[in-house]
């Protein structure tokens, strides 16, 4: 719900496929840190950052790639994460560095200067599905117009 003081934010569930429960729980929950919940034969719960992701088995997936140019890069599209602190941000990215992971878009800063300024960084999992962690300066810039 929306009121005059802002969002009251709850953790948001989301469901996807993954083409390996095996490679989705190494990669969420030992490279991503991700708490493990609940699981089944063909679904592994996780807490991303104190949201509910699922995983759901379909050894079928395929990722389709989609690209939308924003800011010079071409951005995954679809993709989803969090916004983090900056620090928290930093962290995450040089995990994954360490880890060797491959970025689509490697950690940066985008719309330098202007309102939207932020940091970001795009990768895939093991199943090819695109995600995007990115921090503020100050999480009030995060739906600023310019």
């Amino acid at each position: 719900m929306n009121t005059d003081s802002g969002p009251t934010l709850r953790p948001f569930h989301l469901a996807f496929p993954v083409d390996d429960l095996d490679a989705a729980r190494a990669f969420y929950g030992d490279l991503m840190g991700c708490p493990e919940g609940r699981s089944d034969s063909h679904w592994i719960d996780f807490s991303l950052y104190g949201h509910q992701i699922v995983t759901h088995l379909d050894p079928d997936f395929a990722a389709r790639p989609l690209v939308n140019p924003v800011d010079g890069e071409q951005v995954p599209v679809p993709h989803f994460g969090v916004v983090l602190t900056m620090a928290d941000w930093q962290a995450l990215a040089d995990r994954l560095a360490a880890a060797g992971v491959a970025f689509v878009i490697p950690p940066t800063v985008r719309f330098r200067g202007q309102v939207g300024e932020q940091a970001t960084m795009f990768f895939q999992d093991p199943s090819g599905n695109a995600l995007e962690f990115k921090a503020f300066a100050s999480d009030d810039k995060l739906f600023a117009k310019g």
